[in-house]
């Protein structure tokens, strides 16, 4: 899909020009971006290049300077991240969280409860308390309701194999690296989101995990599920992404589709500040792709 060809009605998130400054520093400087359903797309750049702050400024981790953020034709700028998870926006971070105590179907489960309660803002009272009272005023429907959510977990963590099914009643904590990682994918797959932003799914993974890792977001990509995705392996770039924005220094110097962008040359330039050499190292790195 190229941006031409995209539609307003197809639209998630329409980005407009966000800034955000740190004192003197700009972390983001006028970025725009469109993410249409059921685009995977890449935000790519050297480090420092400001693709985290742009994740925070759309998911309400972070509040931008100036733009706006619209998500389905509604302006969220600086809407809290329960508010935008409650509109169907789902994210992890590069450095993952986990509730390293609770196993990892309780893990999950909080995803799934966290779904039902965005679902009952009509009540008068919320949180905690309002689940209490729930519980004492219908104590079997509380019962089937969360027989009904384990079930729904169970089922979404088998989609992880052998990696997850078989330790679902262990501790988060007891988990390897990459298995934690994919439990903080699992719980906001239990959000059932309208798109997926995830931060470095693959970072501090090996080379087998990253392979199972792209294969688990080809399938989501199957499934119609809209991702937007910031990664430092440029394969794994070329090979999910419909299209990719490439940032440096806060400000967006490239974007189109992969094969346009890997052959840039402010992009190779900003990657490794040679364009012969950078040129010949990016397609080396993206041809299997």
């Amino acid at each position: 899909m190229t941006s031409s060809s995209i539609n307003a009605a197809e639209i998630l998130f329409d980005v407009r020009r966000v800034t955000r400054r740190f004192g003197g520093l700009v972390a983001v400087n006028e970025v725009s971006l469109s993410v249409a359903r059921g685009e995977c797309i890449s935000v790519i750049g050297p480090n420092g290049a400001g693709k985290s702050t742009l994740f925070n400024l759309l998911t309400g981790i972070d509040t931008p300077d100036a733009g706006e953020v619209r998500f389905r034709g509604e302006d969220v700028t600086g809407m809290a991240p329960e508010q935008l998870a409650a509109r169907g926006v789902a994210r992890t971070f590069q450095h993952g969280r986990v509730f390293g105590n609770l196993s990892v179907l309780d893990n999950v489960l909080i995803g799934a409860h966290a779904r039902l309660a965005m679902t009952r803002r009509g009540w008068p009272v919320v949180g905690a308390f309002a689940e209490v009272l729930r519980a004492l005023a219908a104590p079997g429907t509380v019962r089937r309701e969360d027989a009904a959510l384990r079930e729904e977990v169970t089922t979404l963590l088998a989609r992880f194999g052998t990696r997850l099914a078989p330790r679902i009643d262990q501790p988060a904590h007891s988990l390897s690296y990459a298995n934690r990682r994919r439990v903080e994918i699992a719980r906001a797959l239990a959000l059932r989101p309208q798109i997926l932003v995830l931060d470095e799914p693959t970072a501090g993974m090996n080379e087998s995990e990253t392979a199972e890792m792209l294969e688990l977001i080809l399938e989501l990509k199957r499934d119609g599920l809209t991702m937007l995705l910031i990664e430092h392996k440029l394969e794994l770039v070329m090979r999910l992404s419909d299209r990719v924005l490439v940032l440096d220094d806060g400000r967006k110097i490239a974007s189109g589709l992969p094969n346009e962008v890997r052959n840039d040359p402010a992009v190779i330039e900003a990657y490794l500040g040679n364009r012969q050499v950078g040129a010949h190292a990016v397609r080396n790195e993206t041809a299997a792709a």
